[in-house]
């Protein structure tokens, strides 16, 4: 990784904080792919180089196909995500671009088809999670590096 601040060693405590609620995150009992999936979405929607490189790394190392980590951009059309992926999917969209998109009623209860109350709470972590990685890696400078 290349990063233009070493915000690691400059906010030591922050990034505690934010590792804490990764902890946090990996422990909700979401599917592990489909966080990766979550977590591929938001950073695309970002524009986080840095962040699509790490998940679809994560994502292939937990088993999850390269058709589906290529085709997440256009998961709508795809017949091979499940009804609660394109919710969760759907959800992280919303969330992500919610100064345009707000989370409506209607896609609070399509979401609820498939995830409980205490999931959907996770969800909304998880999401909000990357959004948050996607805002401090773009505004850091991280980028990937090759391999």
């Amino acid at each position: 990784m290349e990063q233009q601040i070493n915000y690691y060693k400059l906010a030591p405590e922050a990034i505690k904080i934010m590792m804490e609620m990764e902890k946090y995150t990996k422990s909700t009992g979401i599917d592990h792919k489909l966080r990766e999936l979550i977590k591929i979405r938001a950073s695309q929607i970002n524009g986080c180089a840095f962040c699509i490189d790490m998940h679809t790394s994560e994502a292939r190392e937990i088993g999850e196909t390269e058709q589906r980590i290529y085709c997440l951009t256009t998961w709508k059309e795809c017949a091979f995500y499940t009804e609660a992926e394109k919710a969760a999917l759907e959800l992280t969209e919303h969330i992500t671009l919610i100064p345009n998109k707000g989370v409506p009623g209607e896609l609070y209860n399509r979401v609820s088809k498939h995830f409980s109350e205490k999931e959907y709470v996770n969800l909304v972590f998880i999401i909000n999670q990357i959004n948050s990685w996607n805002r401090i890696s773009i505004s850091m400078g991280n980028t990937p590096t090759e391999r």
